[in-house]
């Protein structure tokens, strides 16, 4: 199955919308609790409750390769679980360079994920990363209103298409093409926006919508209905530190599946699942 079915299955499967994340601290830590060891048992605490992992590679990335072996094994250890994941390491760049960071994410051992991308060096950055997504039965979330404050210093400029978040959404959709279901192509648009919820869910009918931003960021799972579909399809609810340092103490697993669950209810609650 694609990814896009592999996460639908999951969601259906569970009842769970809520993707969590992994954005790791080890100043955070509890003594003695090392950067795989953190990760691990909060993904397989979380399991689940969880429709999807997003692993931020950022966070990863700043431990050295310490930490890119880590991600490795957080993503192997997610595909051992049968947890569908987002990597999140918003990739963008032109020509030769976007087919080599579509390689490094989309193919190979981690054929099959879902990858963010910036699209905002123009619309033919995204072709490589699409064919390697549709290729390998993978997916693409393209950064399209993001949850940060300052998003709107060029996300709502205005362009002939509307905003310019509106005319990225217009490629997303392009990209899909007409038909039934969800194409590759998802959206990422912040949870920290619920007054726009319902404009990007309609400019993009077959796009996953990944939701950022709930917990930390301010946003509210009561909040996001607008962004579903009929059932409680069509997007994911990404909570990172709100799960996964719900507790910095030796309870930290612990405490991150109970909050994992309390956030799949608010957001079942939420759209009615």
């Amino acid at each position: 199955m694609s990814f896009v079915d592999r996460l639908h299955e999951r969601m259906a499967r569970l009842n769970t919308r809520l993707c969590v994340g992994l954005d790791p601290r080890p100043e955070w830590h509890p003594a003695g609790v090392d950067l795989w060891t953190h990760c691990s048992s909060v993904l397989e605490a979380c399991a689940e409750y969880a429709c999807a992992v997003k692993p931020q590679v950022a966070f990863f990335e700043a431990q050295g390769l310490a930490g890119m072996e880590t991600l490795h094994r957080v993503l192997q250890l997610a595909k051992a679980l049968e947890i569908p994941a987002i990597i999140d390491a918003k990739r963008g760049d032109i020509g030769s360079t976007a087919e080599a960071y579509a390689n490094a994410w989309l193919r190979g051992e981690n054929g099959g994920s879902a990858l963010t991308v910036a699209p905002y060096m123009g619309r033919d950055t995204i072709q490589p990363f699409l064919d390697a997504a549709k290729e390998e039965g993978g997916a693409l979330f393209c950064l399209v209103k993001t949850s940060n404050p300052g998003a709107g210093d060029l996300q709502d400029l205005p362009t002939p298409e509307g905003t310019v978040a509106q005319w990225v959404a217009g490629w997303t959709r392009a990209f899909n093409g007409e038909g039934e279901g969800y194409g590759p192509v998802g959206a990422v648009v912040g949870a920290t926006r619920p007054s726009e919820l319902a404009l990007f869910r309609s400019l993009m009918p077959r796009s996953v919508l990944l939701l950022p931003g709930v917990g930390a960021q301010g946003g509210k799972p009561a909040d996001l209905a607008p962004a579903f579909h009929e059932g409680g399809r069509g997007a994911v609810v990404a909570a990172s530190r709100a799960v996964e340092y719900a507790s910095r103490g030796q309870d930290y697993a612990e405490a991150a599946a109970r909050s994992a669950r309390d956030l799949r209810d608010a957001i079942n609650a939420a759209i009615g699942c």
